[in-house]
């Protein structure tokens, strides 16, 4: 029996239904013969830290599932200048867009951590789509998910600002964590995800100085725990409450 790396996306038990989570990533979705038939056609390999997994602009030709360990999804401006779009763990596809769109890659996909991986061929993987009908709707599911989610997130960053902005992200990124790691020591969830608050920053639009000051009014609150790269969210059920609470009004200047 094949043992799970640990922290990674386990093979489902065969009496369970991965149908049945609706917050399911791509692996936990698959059935047990389609996960052995997909493991046929892949090959393993594991990504050191800051390894990219595939380059924006690149046309190569193959997609990336991640057994465990994280990754950021970034994209480069015209300025050069680096911008976090999502993050992808345990169990995600990625490098997929541009082999099933047939173009170049339009992110660069960076691990975060050590990752083991499957490396499938375009050709490979098409087949096996083919082959398994009904993993193409689990493909166009991804896909739909992560436009709900990059819509949800600018919705955040049109409605909030500062400490709440951060707090939907931390609260985000603590629901997944907690699908795939253990609790906290002394409680709480920790953020899977080692970012630094340079790259926190990038994803929520904010300088460096915005995300510590932002940090520091959820630490004064209660609701986080900081090292370094290390953040636990200390009670997800009163971060997201403080993430939906109203925006203060800011501080209007009047000249006279």
């Amino acid at each position: 029996m094949r043992r799970s790396a640990p922290g990674a996306a386990p093979d489902p038990d065969p009496g369970s239904d991965p149908e049945s989570d609706p917050g399911r990533g791509f692996w936990d979705a698959l059935r047990p013969a389609e996960r052995a038939a997909l493991r046929a056609v892949a090959r393993p390999r594991r990504f050191s830290p800051r390894t990219p997994l595939c380059y924006q602009g690149d046309d190569s030709d193959h997609i990336i599932i991640i057994e465990s360990g994280w990754a950021k999804v970034t994209s480069t401006s015209e300025e050069g200048r680096e911008v976090v779009l999502a993050v992808r763990g345990p169990g995600d596809l990625v490098c997929e867009s541009a082999v099933l769109g047939r173009r170049e890659r339009s992110a660069t996909v960076t691990a975060l951590s050590p990752i083991p991986a499957l490396v499938v061929p375009a050709a490979r993987f098409t087949g096996f789509l083919d082959a398994h009908s009904r993993v193409w709707l689990l493909v166009s599911e991804t896909f739909v998910r992560r436009l709900d989610d990059a819509d949800r997130r600018l919705r955040a960053h049109v409605s909030a600002h500062g400490a709440r902005r951060l707090a939907i992200l931390l609260t985000e990124l603590a629901e997944l964590s907690a699908r795939h790691g253990a609790p906290a020591p002394g409680g709480g969830v920790a953020i899977g995800p080692p970012l630094s608050q340079e790259e926190l920053g990038s994803w929520m639009d904010a300088s460096r100085e915005t995300v510590a000051r932002a940090l520091g009014t959820l630490r004064t609150e209660g609701l986080v725990r900081t090292g370094r790269r290390r953040i636990t969210v200390v009670d997800v059920a009163r971060l997201r409450e403080f993430a939906r609470s109203p925006e203060r009004p800011r501080p209007t200047a009047f000249t006279m």
